[in-house]
């Protein structure tokens, strides 16, 4: 039977018997510590009459006796530490086999190694996944003890440590899109503290404003003796007017006649004492120069349309519908189509029908009816299939009113006396120019508001008319420069072509002073539409005031 066995059962039945061995020294040493006859016995292997003679010099039938019994137990004793290793697997091959069993399942019920992918799922040895069952509760008592839970440990993790609440994965949204690694700040309320004025703060307000009115009173007071004398316009066109720039120096020699002279203006000839000439330079031919094509022409020929009269355009349109029966009549003939049921009405139902529509009245006239809603239902479905959507309609309108603006563009100046304190007006003015696809600008100044629009021809056309009549400017009362009342007006100061445009979106500015609004012109490069409009602006206060 030991033959049979493998090296490892081996290993583990002499790893028992040693276990087993020491069993048995421990037990003995116990015994030999409780009985002092046995503790008298020095040796296990000791001689029967050795540990007789130690115990007594003159024996007893008793000791005797007792030492029989401890030949006896020495002799078990010496049997079983000094027995056969093969008899020892035959008495116990049960042993071996539990402790084997026993190994067996100690290493089944180790817990299995967790291993992941690179997609980080869980999967075993052989690389296949692993579904890990989740226990969720359904009741709503542990449902909410659950949530309960987790928003306790959120809790606390947020007052203990930032990173406790990341190791959380509960169901709430909360705890699901949690981020560890924002530093939460507490939301802290400063508090207000009285905040006291300087002394004499107010006393220095009340001091500007009597000095601003005072200087307000003495403005009006010059005004009206500058009005009286008819000086205020003349002043007022001459600052308006724009200061000339400074001219270029005068080259010493023009580019043209550089090609004729020997070497410069100042180079004689000896012998004629005059400007010396290269007289090879000058012959009888005409330099043309060479033709360039202007800005404003399109690249490709523009066709004008042509326009039909109304009897041309009935002409034109019964013979395209005459040419499409004669198409429809030739296929039937050929036998492409079939020819189409006769088209029935109530009118000429005894006419086409005959004999068949005495017979039976009801069902003919069912019949036509029949007939009269299908052409009816597919006049409209056809009606319906031409239909634009609601996206094409509003790309057709914008379609129609975008203009093309590459060869140039159409500028309009209009002058209003007030535009300030007019939502209305105001809303009109700049809803209209985007919705026309316009750009341009709205400067607001006092007493002169000047409006610029860009865009192309039909887009001025209506532009103008919003402006000019469809705006009622009468309307409104506004104060004048001598603080009367009068009417407001809108008025167009100038109107041309520009080969780019100079604004964008259509805004309004604000500006105290005729200085800044100057200046925003001319950051655009057209200064002149503000000289323009205040300089008439100044002509019609000054004839308001004759």
């Amino acid at each position: 039977m030991a033959s049979s066995l493998s090296s490892t059962q081996i290993k583990l039945m002499m790893a028992h018997a040693q276990r087993e061995i020491e069993e048995r020294k421990r037990a003995l040493s116990n015994l030999r510590d409780k009985d002092p006859l046995l503790a008298s016995v020095p040796q296990i292997g000791m001689p029967v009459a050795l540990a007789t003679q130690a115990l007594s010099k003159k024996p007893t039938p008793e000791d005797a006796d007792k030492a029989r019994k401890i030949a006896e137990l020495q002799a078990q004793i010496r049997a079983k530490l000094t027995g056969n290793l093969a008899n020892i697997i035959q008495q116990q091959p049960t042993a071996v086999a539990a402790a084997a069993a026993a190994a067996a399942q100690q290493q089944q019920e180790r817990p299995k190694p967790l291993i992941l992918d690179e997609e980080g799922r869980t999967v075993d040895k052989s690389g296949r996944a692993i579904n890990i069952p989740t226990v969720t509760p359904t009741l709503k008592a542990n449902i909410r003890a659950k949530k309960r839970e987790v928003f306790q440990r959120q809790t606390t993790g947020s007052e203990g440590s930032s990173h406790s609440g990341a190791t959380s994965t509960g169901q709430d949204d909360a705890i699901k899109y949690f981020d560890d690694r924002i530093a939460q700040k507490p939301t802290l309320r400063n508090k207000r503290t009285l905040r006291f004025h300087e002394p004499g703060k107010f006393q220095q307000l009340a001091e500007r404003m009597r000095m601003k009115s005072q200087l307000e009173r003495l403005q009006n007071e010059i005004s009206q003796i500058a009005r009286k004398t008819g000086i205020s316009s003349a002043t007022k066109l001459a600052l308006i007017a724009p200061k000339q720039d400074m001219p270029d120096d005068v080259p010493a020699m023009e580019w043209w006649d550089s090609v004729i002279l020997s070497q410069d203006m100042q180079t004689l000839d000896e012998a004629s004492g005059k400007i010396s000439i290269r007289k090879t330079a000058i012959s009888n031919l005409i330099e043309h120069p060479t033709q360039m094509k202007p800005p404003n022409e399109p690249l490709k020929p523009v066709y004008l349309p042509v326009f039909l009269t109304k009897k041309e355009r009935k002409k034109l349109r019964r013979q395209n519908r005459r040419e499409a029966w004669k198409e429809e009549q030739e296929k039937i003939r050929l036998g492409l189509v079939a020819p189409p049921e006769p088209k029935l009405r109530i009118s000429n139902l005894m006419r086409v029908l005959g004999t068949d529509a005495v017979q039976d009245p009801t069902k003919i006239e069912a019949h036509v009816r029949e007939q009269m809603a299908k052409r009816q239902k597919a006049h409209e479905d056809a009606n319906n299939a031409r239909k634009l959507t609601s996206e094409q309609k509003s790309e057709k309108k914008q379609r129609k009113l975008k203009e093309d603006t590459s060869c140039g563009v159409h500028v309009s100046v209009y002058r209003i006396r007030d535009l300030q304190d007019n939502q209305s007006k105001k809303f009109k003015v700049e809803t209209n120019a985007k919705q026309l696809q316009m750009t341009g600008s709205v400067v607001l100044f006092r007493d002169c508001c000047v409006v610029v629009v860009e865009g192309g021809p039909k887009q001025q056309k209506k532009y103008r008319r919003l402006m000019l009549h469809r705006i009622k400017w009468e309307e409104d009362v506004v104060k004048g420069n001598d603080g009367q009342d009068v009417a407001n007006s809108c008025v167009l100061v100038w109107e041309g072509t520009s080969q780019r445009r100079h604004f964008g979106e259509i805004k309004f500015k604000i500006f105290p002073m005729e200085k800044m609004a100057r200046e925003f012109f001319q950051k655009h490069q057209v200064e002149h539409y503000w000289d323009l409009a205040y300089s008439g602006a100044v002509l019609e206060a000054s004839t308001d005031q004759q």
